[in-house]
């Protein structure tokens, strides 16, 4: 099932069940993405799964943040909902790979580039985003395709 009838799907669902917390994180995510095909057609491209994904993955980025900030605060409350809002959005996310999965990955990426230092990371990267869209944090892979690469 595509991710935009998952949403509307789980939307319904939630209404249904009454569930507040599950309703309003997937109207924050159906908001967001229309907010990003409405800046996309002024750009004349369309919003996919990729896109998708990568929005997905920002929104939980950004609550994680906001979560840290909340507990550092003593604010367990507003903490609460984030840790609510990051539980929801990651049930649309695919699996994460573990950090074996991703040094292989990293080490496939290496192999099929042909990269030998560090000037070559940008085609590493843009191998893994094309070929682990939304199972990989890009910013983790960063340090070790550096760190393999030095």
């Amino acid at each position: 099932m595509a991710l935009r009838e998952q949403f509307t799907a789980s939307l319904k669902e939630a209404m249904k069940s009454g569930d507040k917390l599950r309703l309003s994180t997937i109207r924050l995510i159906t908001s967001s993405l229309k907010d990003r095909e409405i800046e996309a057609r002024g750009s004349g491209k369309e919003v996919g799964e990729d896109d998708i994904l990568a929005l997905l993955q920002k929104m939980v980025k950004q609550r994680q943040e906001s979560l840290k900030i909340y507990e550092e605060a003593g604010r367990t409350d507003l903490a609460e909902q984030e840790r609510g809002e990051i539980a929801v959005i990651t049930t649309f996310l695919p699996q994460q790979m573990d950090e074996a999965e991703v040094s292989a990955a990293i080490d496939a990426a290496i192999a099929a580039t042909g990269a030998a230092g560090i000037k070559d990371m940008g085609k590493v990267m843009a191998f893994l985003k094309e070929a682990h869209a939304g199972k990989m944090d890009f910013g983790k892979a960063s340090a070790a395709i550096k760190a393999k690469l030095a």
